[in-house]
């Protein structure tokens, strides 16, 4: 997994690039070098075999409708003509670190932040950062998908929010338990669909071959209780039953929500409460 990421996948860049006020930059695709690519099409290829499987038929149907592959990094104007006809959604490119207000503000305007660099070749198995490879091969693809695209829509507005009610650190958790590290349960057992599993080989298998993490049915506020761990694969796992029910529960307003947990107790990341419904990995 990329671990010590921020909240919500914006990170620092590798080289310094002066950005716009919204904090986009140019892509510069042509900058590329061949061992970049390189990169991109061994990565592809690992995760390539590790999904067979494993991942949801909406992050592959998302990846080959967007003509994502294994011959070389995308330029990302070629992908927004694909994800623009398809669900309006697009994907801009940030040189760093993001305030959660930029990030929130693209997100409810169907744009995605994404990093440009790639990791290095040491770094196939670990990441601190969130790279290019993360962001568009892990995020990209389920936003052909109109369920989740307007699901991420919701969630930026929701973010935006969530700052002005100091409860940001409550929607992180719903933000990390789904779209970074969601699994949804179809007739052929759990697959994933979170861009932190789908993008990384060994949460990839761990996420739904071990038997050491919990896999809990889907409940919005015992995931807005639940901390997380950045420094290792995950301790639970949230399950969904269809990316409609994730979207219907982003749809009321929070404000009630985040009155009632002031008086909870967060959750530890490995912790099963008596009421939870605890799902074995063939379900």
């Amino acid at each position: 997994m990329q671990a010590g990421r921020s909240e919500f996948g914006t990170t620092r860049s590798e080289s310094a690039t002066a950005t716009r006020a919204d904090f986009t930059i140019e892509q510069n695709w042509d900058s590329y070098s061949e061992s970049d690519h390189a990169i991109w099409r061994t990565l592809f290829h690992r995760q390539e075999s590790a999904l067979r499987g494993r991942a949801c038929r909406e992050f592959l149907d998302g990846l080959v409708g967007l003509g994502v592959a294994a011959d070389g990094i995308p330029d990302f104007d070629r992908l927004n003509r694909i994800l623009g006809a398809a669900t309006g959604w697009r994907i801009v490119a940030v040189p760093g670190l993001v305030p959660d207000d930029i990030f929130f503000e693209h997100l409810a305007n169907r744009r995605f932040p994404s990093t440009c660099f790639i990791r290095r070749p040491e770094q196939l198995d670990y990441l601190q950062e969130p790279d290019i490879f993360h962001d568009v091969f892990g995020h990209v693809p389920m936003l052909m998908n109109p369920v989740f695209a307007d699901y991420m829509e919701a969630y930026g507005k929701g973010g935006l929010k969530a700052l002005r009610l100091g409860s940001l650190h409550h929607l992180a958790r719903l933000y990390w338990y789904t779209v970074e590290f969601g699994l949804i349960r179809t007739p052929q057992g759990l697959r994933i669909y979170g861009s932190g599993i789908v993008s990384s080989k060994g949460e990839s298998i761990y996420a739904l071959d071990s038997p050491r993490p919990n896999r809990i049915a889907f409940d919005l506020l015992r995931i807005m209780r639940t901390r997380y761990r950045i420094d290792d694969f995950q301790e639970t796992y949230f399950v969904i039953d269809s990316f409609d029910q994730l979207f219907e529960a982003t749809r009321p307003d929070f404000t009630p929500y985040y009155a009632r947990m002031k008086d909870m107790q967060d959750i530890g990341p490995g912790e099963v409460l008596p009421e939870d419904i605890v799902l074995h990995r063939g379900r």
